[in-house]
């Protein structure tokens, strides 16, 4: 009778032993699995960057004539923090919120363009506070809110530096309440 009591025993610790290896195993297993797909999508990110990056540069018989000549790679300069502002709305005023970002040329342009990022703040600022709920609404109104944007970033470093320095003004986020 005792040795039947200790080979029940024995069986139970051997299957809840073999249990805890399976349970181990998969978590292991789960865990390969998730590092493999995070280094899969930051590797694409990076070929996507890089990518883009190559095909970014165009010839200048593609370049349209209000386009400024596009020397060397295209690099982001993001404004440091959104803009918030109040437009007036159909029935009532509108809180906004827009994150912005600058294309730029060459390494140089990036350097001046952060080093006068309080005159492009003020311009923005200025530009999308004269807007209107319904033009942030529409894409063309988005578009037309964007173009008169370069326009006045341009006009303001180039009184500043000489130059335009911005290719365009994008919009990372834009939030209406």
């Amino acid at each position: 009778m005792a040795e039947e009591d200790n080979q029940a025993e024995e069986q139970e610790q051997t299957s809840s032993g073999k249990k805890k290896w399976i349970i181990i195993g998969g978590v292991a297993g789960l865990l390969v699995i998730v590092i493999v797909i995070a280094v899969w999508f930051m590797s694409g990110d990076q070929q996507t960057v890089q990518a883009s990056q190559s095909n970014s540069v165009e010839t200048p018989a593609s370049q349209s004539s209000e386009q400024p000549a596009q020397v060397g790679s295209a690099l982001y300069v993001g404004m440091p923090r959104p803009f918030v502002f109040i437009v007036p709305g159909d029935a009532r005023e509108r809180t906004v919120q827009i994150s912005v970002q600058l294309m730029v040329r060459g390494e140089q342009s990036e350097e001046l363009t952060k080093r006068h990022i309080p005159l492009i703040e003020g311009t923005l600022h200025e530009v999308f506070s004269s807007s209107t709920a319904d033009e942030l609404r529409t894409a063309e109104g988005k578009q037309r809110i964007r173009q008169l944007a370069l326009q006045q970033v341009r006009a303001a470093l180039e009184s500043v530096t000489g130059q335009g320095l911005v290719e365009k003004v994008l919009f990372t986020g834009l939030v209406m309440q």
